[in-house]
């Protein structure tokens, strides 16, 4: 849970900053700090995957979930919800600041709980209590709380709240399975993830293509599982 905790801060902090002083960071400056968010995620994607002990088992995760996720839309049913709701709360977006602060929850809060690195890093931190990828959510996400907060008000802060209980289900759900994953089971999860990430880096921060990265989920379910199935065949 601590980087559950760590990433609720960091919209806490980083929405307090834009209302006073979001005016002054410029466009420029934000793209590039995204890029070098990408540029990092990256780097640490590849070192994840080459904690894998058979890259095998990986790719069998990857395209397998791959085509679950396909046929399930996972990506598709994200945006979705996402749409319905903004469109839920779209009558109360009037002027006014009632509305002001209604869209800036609603938009911060879908913003910050969907996408893989969300899901990712709170299992990741439930398993193993390493919290480097909601670490690094953090900053991406104190920085966007930081710009919405300036446009859209103190409703921003309050979707913090939204943050807390969304990552905080997945690491709960994750720490009860300790004693139920090994040592390569996590392993090799810990490697599906990172080529989750890549295409999440690629696609979202560093916009080089468009990847529904959300789709591959399923893989860091697929490969545990494939683990599982070769210890019972061994």
């Amino acid at each position: 849970m601590t980087g559950t905790f760590l990433n609720t801060a960091a919209i806490l902090i980083g929405g307090l900053l834009g209302l006073r002083f979001g005016k002054l960071l410029k466009d420029n400056s934000r793209e590039m700090i995204v890029i070098g968010l990408g540029l990092f995620t990256i780097a640490l994607s590849v070192g994840m995957f080459l904690e894998s002990n058979n890259s095998l088992i990986v790719l069998g995760g990857i395209l397998i979930g791959g085509i679950l996720g396909e046929s399930l839309k996972i990506e598709d049913r994200i945006n979705s919800m996402g749409e319905r709701l903004e469109s839920k709360f779209k009558a109360m977006n009037s002027s006014g600041a009632r509305g002001d602060f209604v869209r800036g929850f609603m938009t911060s809060s879908v913003l910050f709980c969907t996408g893989p690195m969300a899901v990712l890093g709170a299992i990741q931190d439930g398993l193993t209590g390493d919290f480097q990828l909601l670490a690094i959510k953090s900053v991406m996400d104190g920085f966007a709380a930081f710009a919405l907060a300036s446009t859209l008000g103190p409703g921003v802060l309050f979707s913090s709240l939204m943050v807390f209980l969304y990552q905080g289900i997945f690491s709960l759900l994750a720490f009860q399975l300790q004693g139920v994953m090994t040592g390569d089971m996590i392993a090799e999860l810990t490697a599906t993830g990172g080529i989750i990430l890549i295409g999440l880096a690629i696609s979202s921060l560093l916009e080089i293509k468009q990847i529904r990265a959300g789709n591959f989920l399923p893989g860091l379910v697929i490969s545990p599982l494939i683990v599982f199935l070769l210890t019972l065949i061994n």
